[in-house]
């Protein structure tokens, strides 16, 4: 590559390696040496260990009473001012998905099953790349979930990364596991782990979080199954309050934030934010409480009487007034009757993003919500 202009002097590098992702995006346009700059792995490394922020939260429909998919996915950026949902932020992929995960600026999905032959993809939508893996035994009822730590395998060598399919098996004696299919990208094949995890329950929320080199899911049984793909250990992770313990059915996501786990509950006692402090013990910590009478009265232009209708959720085919859709980094993207907001647990306010109209049509019937943060982070080709 041609030597660039100003790499013998570390100010420029410095400078720019501070600004947001999407400001960098728009840069490389600025001139030659400035694209050059912006796409080399070794500033994008240096890039990175910027704090970057949620910009947005990647949203698809799904049917309420069929499993077919819905090839729509809209994007909704956390800074509305001006802004608009996006419906168009992954048509440079070769076919309709459905999106299962995300991880460090990437996002991993598969093909929709009206297609012939199911592949998946690693992708980045910021610089428009993307990965194909071929899929030995495609099952739409599988999880996915994606592991890229660009610190543990330097990114300015390669972009390494490494995808879980999680089956469940059923029996005929109402016994159920999971068993762990993994991807590596460094040898490009696909191997069944040794692990499973026997499990009653189905995964809620059909989606993974990755922090690290550790693997989230949420079930509908009061648990969370975590897979430790580095020890290629799973565990059942008792939830920090039973469902059974609330007169009303309680709503519930996980999300990722200052690298630990977190689990968001909504009840008609008001909104808890737990951290996980201890896996093997599932000892969590209450982080965050509001009463949803407080809630409604630091945010009365935009929500009222939440107590009473979230607490009017009596039976599981009810829709739930308000439903915790993602978490990341303090910021709670929820739904409030036919409007998406964005919670802020440091200031406890309210913003509103969005109507579930501009969603489209079956927005309502329990979504795939992905929180993302913009990545520089180039793919190569797919190995093998």
């Amino acid at each position: 590559m041609k030597e660039l202009w100003f790499a013998s002097n570390e100010i420029p590098i410095d400078v720019l390696s501070r600004l947001p992702t999407k400001t960098l995006l728009g840069l490389k346009c600025v001139s030659k040496e400035w694209h050059h700059l912006i796409s080399d792995r070794s500033f994008i490394r240096v890039q990175l260990k910027k704090t970057q922020p949620v910009s947005g939260f990647f949203f698809q429909q799904r049917f309420q009473w069929c499993n077919d998919d819905i090839e729509s996915i809209s994007y909704i950026p956390v800074k509305m001012e001006g802004a608009r949902v996006q419906s168009t932020v992954l048509n440079f992929l070769p076919e309709g998905v459905v999106i299962l995960a995300a991880s460090n600026g990437l996002i991993c999905c598969r093909s929709c099953f009206s297609s012939p032959h199911p592949v998946i993809y690693v992708c980045n939508p910021s610089n428009k790349e993307l990965v194909c893996l071929q899929w030995p035994t495609p099952n739409k009822h599988d999880s996915l979930a994606l592991a890229f730590d660009p610190f543990r395998d330097p990114v300015d060598v390669s972009t390494n990364f490494e995808v879980v399919r999680v089956h469940q098996t059923l029996t005929g004696m109402e016994d159920s596991w999971f068993s762990f299919d993994i991807y590596s990208s460094k040898t490009g094949t696909w191997r069944r782990s040794k692990e499973i995890c026997q499990c009653d329950h189905n995964l809620f929320k059909n989606k993974g979080i990755s922090i690290g080199w550790v693997l989230y899911w949420l079930t509908d049984g009061d648990q969370v199954l975590m897979f430790d793909l580095e020890e290629e250990l799973s565990w059942l992770v008792r939830v920090p309050i039973l469902a059974t313990e609330f007169n009303s059915i309680p709503e519930m996501c996980i999300g990722e934030s200052e690298g630990q786990l977190h689990y968001v509950l909504i009840s008609e006692d008001g909104l808890q934010l737990w951290v996980l402090e201890d896996y093997l013990e599932s000892k969590w910590a209450l982080k965050y409480f509001i009463a949803l009478n407080d809630m409604e009265e630091e945010n009365s232009e935009l929500v009222c009487n939440i107590q009473q209708r979230v607490a009017s959720r009596m039976t599981i085919d009810m829709i739930p007034w308000m439903d915790p859709l993602a978490f990341k980094d303090g910021l709670l993207l929820i739904r409030v009757s036919a409007k998406i907001f964005l919670y802020y647990f440091e200031t406890r306010k309210m913003e509103e993003l969005c109507s579930l109209s501009v969603l489209g049509s079956n927005s309502m019937f329990s979504p795939i919500v992905l929180p993302y943060s913009m990545s520089l982070v180039p793919l190569g080709p797919a190995i093998g």
